[in-house]
């Protein structure tokens, strides 16, 4: 705006302030203008926002529509397949599944069956009366040397901190895990009274920081740890590796949000920054590792213990199962994230294009399992982007035993994914300190809808087993799951991903695709034993050692 087009605004001003003294009217155009002069004039002589000062006030209407943007693409644009991370077809039969309401469509489904990548599952002739069927079924989690084992739910509340979510949030997906009979994951923030207060099953997850079992230099605090590892609602104890969303990615808590309680929670001295580092310091290799899951199954009293990653290098994820070998130790579960893994903050770089996806992660920690006969005894679970019941089956089919699910019961709780979550502006008061804002969030009513909507989602699954003439979802396989791979060709998963047999690796008949790996992998250490190689006739051979 040039100093003419101020000069006729300003004119304008002194104009309706006349009109206003002598005619007593139009007084609301007086600050009207007075706004618009007000903002031009400061837009023209800031020196920040270009497109300001060659534009001055109508500029901001850029602003102001980039910041409408998610409402705009969300109650305007988007159709019932779009939106992301989780579109609107799948977000709307969360909401309806939590508050018991009608959860059919009509008129059949909007999904083009025909693209590349469409999934289902074949149904039988002889179906069965899902009302015979175990419409709750539970896994027991704990091997050998477990003396407490845990009967899981098939679907769980995932990894999420209080922290990340208000108090609130926790509180009523405490109460709905507890109603349920289901297990909620503190994530790596550490146990909090609000995961103790309504007595719902905690798996208390262990990262890098130790929060909750942490010396004062960010070391392992056995006694610490025996302390709390022991009270009656911690059901299983999970060591954190990584997470899908930004694996190899330690964390930073700043000083302004390290409040006293926080502090207090965490074992960290309050109202200074806290680093949690990329990686842990209570072991160095596979075999520490296989060595610490036995020191907390010791310091639990005999409680399940396991571990969760984000699969990356592959051979590492081999040490860790040679190293279970040579050591005869074994985690109790192992939970395996997607690297389309959720999360309140992560670097674009690293949700996008970091982590293993789930169903490859998935069948590759399956089939080394089996391979090195170390399947039984071993319950994994699969977590990312799980969020109906088909979402289980199918993981199930691949190799899990149960599911986690995050934004599921942030959806259930009344997340809209506004994708606010990183700017302590959650509106409905599900991912954020603000109390204003976590006010908002009513537990005694939440609660309810994480419960229904996990019930009803269980519910789901039965049905679907139901529809393919099975009575336990132990039956499943890869052989159920069928996929458009082109227009004109569709596979079965076992097509896709052929089964390992069990113990096959023990006795060198290790399938070509997973070769490589097995051959880099040292249970002594993370690091691949060979680092690069190439192609010399017929045969992969080392070029350079690590």
């Amino acid at each position: 705006m040039d100093r003419k087009a101020i000069h006729i605004l300003a004119g304008l001003v002194l104009l309706s302030i006349a009109v206003n003294i002598y005619v007593q009217a139009f007084y609301w155009l007086t600050g009207l203008f007075a706004v618009f002069l007000g903002l031009a004039v400061y837009d023209k002589f800031q020196t920040k926002h270009s497109i300001l000062r060659n534009f001055p006030f109508i500029g901001r209407a850029r602003w102001i529509i980039e910041g409408m943007r998610p409402f705009i693409q969300q109650y305007i644009i988007e159709s019932d397949t779009g939106g992301a991370p989780i579109s609107r077809m799948f977000r709307s039969i969360v909401y309806q599944r939590a508050k018991d309401s009608r959860e059919t469509i009509p008129f059949g489904t909007q999904i083009d069956t025909y693209r590349d990548g469409y999934e289902w599952i074949g149904h039988s002739l002889s179906a069965n009366d899902v009302n015979k069927l175990n419409c709750d079924p539970r896994v027991k989690i704990g091997g050998n040397d477990c003396k407490q084992p845990y009967e899981a739910s098939i679907l769980n509340i995932s990894a999420m901190s209080y922290g990340s979510l208000s108090a609130n949030a926790v509180l009523a997906l405490n109460k709905g895990a507890f109603l349920g009979g289901f297990s909620h994951n503190t994530g790596e923030g550490g146990l909090t009274p609000y995961h103790l207060e309504n007595g719902g099953d905690i798996v208390w997850q262990i990262g890098t920081g130790y929060f909750g079992c942490r010396t004062k230099d960010g070391n392992f605090d056995a006694d610490f740890f025996a302390k709390n590892a022991n009270k009656e609602p911690v059901k299983m104890i999970e060591i954190k590796l990584s997470q899908g969303a930004k694996p190899g990615h330690g964390g930073i808590l700043p000083a302004h949000k390290n409040t006293p309680e926080i502090a207090e929670i965490r074992g960290v001295e309050p109202h200074t920054q806290v680093d949690s580092p990329a990686r842990h310091s209570a072991f160095k290799t596979p075999i520490e590792l296989m060595e610490f899951i036995q020191t907390l199954r010791g310091l639990s009293n005999g409680k399940p213990i396991g571990i969760k990653l984000a699969l990356g290098r592959r051979s590492e994820f081999v040490a860790i199962a040679k190293a279970m070998i040579e050591t005869g130790i074994k985690p109790d579960f192992i939970t395996v994230d997607g690297g389309e893994g959720g999360t309140g903050a992560a670097p674009l770089e690293y949700s996008n294009s970091i982590g293993t996806p789930l169903k490859e992660a998935l069948v590759f920690v399956d089939d080394v399992l089996r391979g090195f006969g170390l399947r039984n005894g071993i319950k994994v679970i699969a977590s990312g982007k799980i969020i109906t019941g088909f979402h289980i089956v199918k993981h199930l089919a691949l190799g899990a035993d149960i599911c986690n699910s995050a934004r599921g019961m942030m959806l259930a709780l009344g997340c809209v994914q506004s994708l606010t979550c990183n700017t302590n502006k959650c509106p409905t008061g599900v991912a954020t300190q603000d109390p204003k804002l976590a006010k908002g969030l009513v537990v005694e009513d939440k609660f309810k809808r994480v419960h229904s909507f996990h019930q009803k989602t269980v519910h789901v699954v039965a049905d679907i087993l139901s529809s393919t003439g099975f009575h336990d979802v132990s039956e499943l396989n890869r052989s159920h799951i069928y996929r458009r791979v082109s227009q004109e060709s569709v596979k079965r998963f076992d097509q896709i991903y052929p089964i390992v047999r069990n113990g096959s690796f023990l006795n060198d008949n290790i399938p070509e695709h997973y070769a490589l790996e097995v051959q880099e992998a040292d249970p002594h250490s993370f690091m691949p034993k060979i680092e690069l190689t190439e192609c010399d006739g017929n045969q992969v051979v080392p070029i350079r050692n690590v």
